[in-house]
């Protein structure tokens, strides 16, 4: 089989098979097209099938060479072992050549997160005289107040919102669903934006369930809501390289801070493996660390 075939092959399986979002697939691929071109360099010439363990080894010391990081060859071999598993399923291969690849040693890297200061800071940098001003406010409420994704945000739904009983249900990665409690702040700055601002925009078909909408009637754009995380940050003076993921690293950080069950804050980040959210007990850690070199008297 060819690499175009079994890439849009496999681009199905993640979509129906799988469910994964169009963000999730685009990754997928962009993985499997470097080992493509790997394969594919003159005097290798390789078909997916072709490929074995040895090869596979020699692609991680040529991305190394391109200087591709750890983490991000660790990513990329995901994909791949997710591409040959789907081969090995479909009958194009007869064994995984991933299956004894190991990835990379990595060291987990801290994420930059804000202080509720600074998170208040940036709040009161939007300009609540622009028509635009209340949108914005409930963005950041909702992104800090729910830790979302920012493809999360973009797609909330107002059917999906139950602001009654104080929970949002969210649409995370693979197509999960999870509820998630949203505070009297969100709230409040939701509900300004619904009902004294939103009401007013003439909206384009197909967005009527959209919860963030632009002046034209349309949902906003991922790229949208990090150039204005961007400029809240120069207006408010925080002189930290922040995206919104900065404010779910932040809800994520100050719940373990306050004490809160790692199991809680798994759910509500909607983190499949514990794992993923055990990086905040380094976090919480690091705190702590800060706070008794900062205030013990023999430190």
């Amino acid at each position: 089989m060819d690499w175009r075939s079994a890439i849009k092959g496999f681009q199905s399986y993640l979509k129906l098979e799988r469910s994964l979002s169009p963000n999730s697939i685009e990754a997928y691929s962009r993985d499997i097209e470097k080992l493509y071109q790997f394969a594919d360099r003159e005097g290798f010439k390789r078909n997916p099938e072709n490929i074995v363990l040895a090869d596979l080894r020699d692609f991680i010391v040529w991305s190394a060479s391109l200087g591709m990081i750890p983490s991000s060859q660790a990513r990329i071999l995901s994909g791949i072992k997710a591409f040959y598993k789907y081969l090995l399923m479909e009958d194009i291969i007869k064994s995984d050549p991933s299956e004894l690849l190991e990835s990379p040693k990595i060291t987990r890297k801290l994420p930059d997160t804000l202080s509720v200061r600074d998170i208040n800071k940036l709040i009161d940098a939007i300009d609540l005289s622009k028509v635009e001003g209340s949108r914005n406010k409930a963005i950041l409420e909702v992104l800090y107040g729910c830790g979302l994704r920012v493809s999360e945000l973009t797609e909330l739904k107002i059917s999906n919102l139950y602001l009654d009983i104080e929970f949002i249900k969210v649409t995370g990665k693979g197509s999960k669903e999870r509820l998630v409690p949203i505070g009297a702040s969100a709230v409040k700055a939701l509900k300004i934006w619904m009902e004294h601002v939103r009401v007013h925009i003439a909206v384009k078909k197909g967005e009527e369930d959209i919860v963030f909408l632009n002046r034209r009637g349309a949902r906003l754009s991922r790229v949208y809501i990090f150039m204005l995380i961007k400029q809240l940050a120069e207006i408010a003076g925080i002189n930290k390289t922040i995206s919104p993921h900065t404010l779910r690293h932040s809800f994520a950080t100050h719940l373990v801070e306050g004490g809160a069950d790692l199991r809680a804050v798994q759910e509500m980040l909607g983190h499949e493996s514990i794992t993923t959210t055990e990086i905040y007990t380094h976090l919480d850690r690091e705190y702590l660390k800060g706070t008794i070199i900062q205030f013990h008297p023999r430190s």
